[in-house]
């Protein structure tokens, strides 16, 4: 759930950075390349360096320049190093709310409010759609997808969670901060020996490996959940259900009502610039929703972006290009 960045205290004007960029994909870490060669200062806010579309793809070889096979992890290594040595900033941090509504944007992260000069959304779309029963009746009245925004509420009681790994650590670690007992239900491949030493090692988390969760259960707020074993059906008390499932819908949740938003959710963007419905803020890659998803055009995208930025930013009549 998004919040709005008013109440906060605004870091001091050394930090403000000229461009902030959220999402480390090939749509984003791109953008910060021509952002920071422009000697803008860049930052890029990136939840995790291995759990985006790219990051999860196994074997590439068919990225321009690239001729040997290379794994997407790979690849956005190299796009990081090269966005941080033109002088991006890169920080590990999950961003849970945005504020467009003055001249100086404010990105909310756990760790602290950014505030920046332009924005670039580059979150891709790997966002959940609903699939378990009860959960989009239940969704905000105690499930959730984001455990930075909510797992306080959830402070001394027991929480069920469902995920994927490795993207569930990070949230896990935030839950557990604050719940009394989480119950794990795992999708995907299952844990290699160091992970689920890792999971067994935390008091706090029953793992469910032998079961699966079949339905969320509450009226206006979650009560227990349905679980399915070897030994049948059984309902264990609940108050929170948070869902961390990879899928196909643009992760936009943290957004609010910032920005335009289409039907389907995709933002809204004029093509020749990326530009949204809030002057200096672009968005770039999956997050736009097209036909067409190839890490290629997200990065070229981002370059758009970048420099659309900067045009803005010196208040230009025309984007400038960089040459070598």
């Amino acid at each position: 759930m998004a919040q709005a960045a008013h109440g906060l205290e605004r870091p001091a004007s050394a930090d403000i950075y000229d461009v902030a960029i959220i999402g480390g994909g090939p749509a984003g870490l791109s953008a910060a390349m021509y952002a920071a060669r422009a000697n803008l200062k860049t930052l890029v806010l990136d939840k995790s360096p291995t759990t985006s579309a790219l990051g999860l793809t196994r074997r590439m070889e068919n990225y321009p320049g690239i001729p040997q096979v290379i794994s997407g992890e790979e690849l956005l290594s190299n796009f990081r190093q090269q966005a941080e040595t033109f002088g991006a900033k890169i920080i590990p941090a999950q961003v849970f709310g945005v504020s467009f509504e003055d001249d100086l944007k404010t990105v909310l992260t756990m760790e602290q409010p950014y505030r920046s000069k332009t924005v670039i959304v580059a979150t891709g779309s790997m966002g959940h759609q609903a699939t378990l029963k009860g959960e989009s009746a239940l969704l905000g009245k105690g499930v959730s997808y984001c455990a930075i925004c909510d797992a306080a509420f959830f402070k001394d009681e027991p929480v069920a969670v469902v995920g994927e790994l490795p993207t569930i650590f990070h949230e896990l670690d935030v839950i557990t901060q604050f719940a009394d007992k989480v119950y794990l239900f795992l999708r995907g491949p299952s844990p290699t020996a160091e992970q689920l030493a890792q999971l067994q090692n935390n008091p706090k988390l029953k793992l469910m490996q032998k079961s699966h969760l079949v339905e969320i259960l509450g009226h206006d707020q979650v009560a227990g959940i349905r679980v399915a074993g070897p030994d049948g059906e059984q309902t264990l008390p609940v108050t929170g259900v948070f869902v961390f499932l990879h899928g196909n819908q643009p992760v936009v949740d943290f957004l609010g009502d910032e920005i335009a938003l289409s039907d389907t959710g995709c933002i809204q963007v004029d093509p020749t610039d990326m530009s949204t419905s809030v002057p200096g803020v672009y968005a770039v890659g999956d997050v736009t929703c097209k036909d067409i998803r190839q890490a290629v055009i997200a990065a070229a995208e981002g370059c758009i972006a970048a420099l659309s930025a900067d045009k803005y930013l010196h208040h230009r009549r025309r984007a400038k290009s960089q040459w070598s």
